[in-house]
């Protein structure tokens, strides 16, 4: 199958042909329909979190059923899923606790064994499957704890977003930081992560919206999807700006930049009892700094893995609300590209030019 490999780290994606093995007896061989292109992935090829080469990327995407193992009854041939990073193994604490995103049995259990032939394989040696995914190819061969059946009437591929920045927004909202009704929310970064994180904002009932980003295309999508206020960050201080608007401070900020300044400024720009939620990817070794003071006014700083997901309930919930005109999905995506042309993709979202970028590899 064609797929596109890291090679080199840092560096860019090459377009090859690989090897993909056939389902083991809990396995699932998916045609992959589309593939987000995720901040996350930049990360890795970047050498900003660890990679192992060569791999082949991709973990945010959406396609159908074509073989299942022997062992697997959750889904059949045909069937539509969503593919989420949270694979999980239902038995641990954290996945008996009901804290699936944070298994700790995932990188153990999940794969296989070195004795086993890999899943994905380049002239007889060993591609490394990023995330237990590696969605960025025609196929992904995943464990059965790695997807969600989701209803055929969804586009495949707006439940492409779902399969992690959606999730990895909304969920911050609704399960990490449990937005109320009434309450006032910031959120730095309009990216999907951010847009998603507004919309759950607006779907918890949130009285008070304040999108901070340095792009007005960015700020402009952020509004339509339930913005009530909008700070360009590139003008003024967006820590006094939010303070400004909300008479002191908010309940819920959502940083979903990943930079340690963004990341302070979610703390700073709190009320007194209020809760920072840090969503994107800060890199490894950076460390967070906060005005000792302000932990006496009961202020907290939280991380939020993957939205806290329960991603087998909540993905087809949001799919629900998708198919009611609730959640906006059709605005995100900016554009539809091949996979030839996946580097073009990153560059673009390096610039900030677009929300999401979606790699077609066919229609469903």
């Amino acid at each position: 199958m064609k797929a596109a490999v890291l090679n080199t780290v840092p560096g860019l994606l090459e377009i090859e042909e690989i090897e993909i093995g056939q389902p083991g007896p809990r396995e699932v061989l998916i045609r992959t329909v589309a593939a987000g292109i995720c901040h996350s992935d930049l990360h890795f090829m970047e050498g900003k979190y660890p990679s192992r080469c060569p791999s082949v990327l991709g973990h945010e995407s959406a396609g159908v059923v074509e073989a299942v193992g022997s062992m697997v009854h959750y889904v059949e041939p045909g069937d539509h899923v969503i593919t989420c990073l949270s694979a999980f193994c239902g038995h641990c604490s954290q996945c008996t606790d009901g804290h699936l995103s944070l298994c700790e049995n995932k990188d153990t259990e999940l794969v296989r064994q070195p004795a086993d032939a890999p899943r994905l394989s380049r002239d007889g040696e060993t591609v490394n499957q990023f995330l237990h995914l590696s969605s960025f190819a025609e196929k992904m061969l995943v464990h059965e704890q790695a997807l969600v059946k989701i209803d055929k009437e969804m586009p495949l591929d707006k439940a492409a977003l779902i399969g992690c920045g959606v999730t990895t927004g909304l969920g911050a909202v609704f399960r990490t930081a449990k937005v109320a009704p009434g309450e006032t929310v910031a959120v730095i970064g309009c990216g999907g992560i951010g847009l998603s994180a507004v919309q759950g904002a607006r779907i918890a009932g949130a009285n008070t919206i304040i999108a901070i980003d340095m792009a007005p295309s960015k700020l402009e999508l952020a509004q339509e999807m339930g913005a009530t206020h909008v700070v360009d960050a590139s003008k003024v201080d967006a820590v006094q700006a939010v303070k400004e608007i909300t008479g002191g401070g908010v309940h819920h900020a959502f940083e979903a930049v990943g930079m340690k300044a963004t990341a302070e400024q979610s703390f700073q720009m709190l009320r007194k009892g209020g809760q920072a939620t840090v969503i994107g990817m800060i890199p490894v070794g950076t460390q967070i700094e906060v005005h000792g003071v302000e932990l006496l006014y009961e202020k907290k700083l939280t991380g939020s893995n993957m939205g806290s997901n329960q991603f087998r309930t909540d993905m087809p919930r949001y799919v629900d609300m998708y198919l009611s005109g609730r959640l906006m999905l059709d605005e995100m995506v900016s554009k539809k590209i091949s996979l030839e042309q996946i580097n073009e993709g990153f560059e673009d979202m390096k610039q900030g030019n677009v929300a999401r970028s979606v790699i077609m590899f066919d229609e469903a």
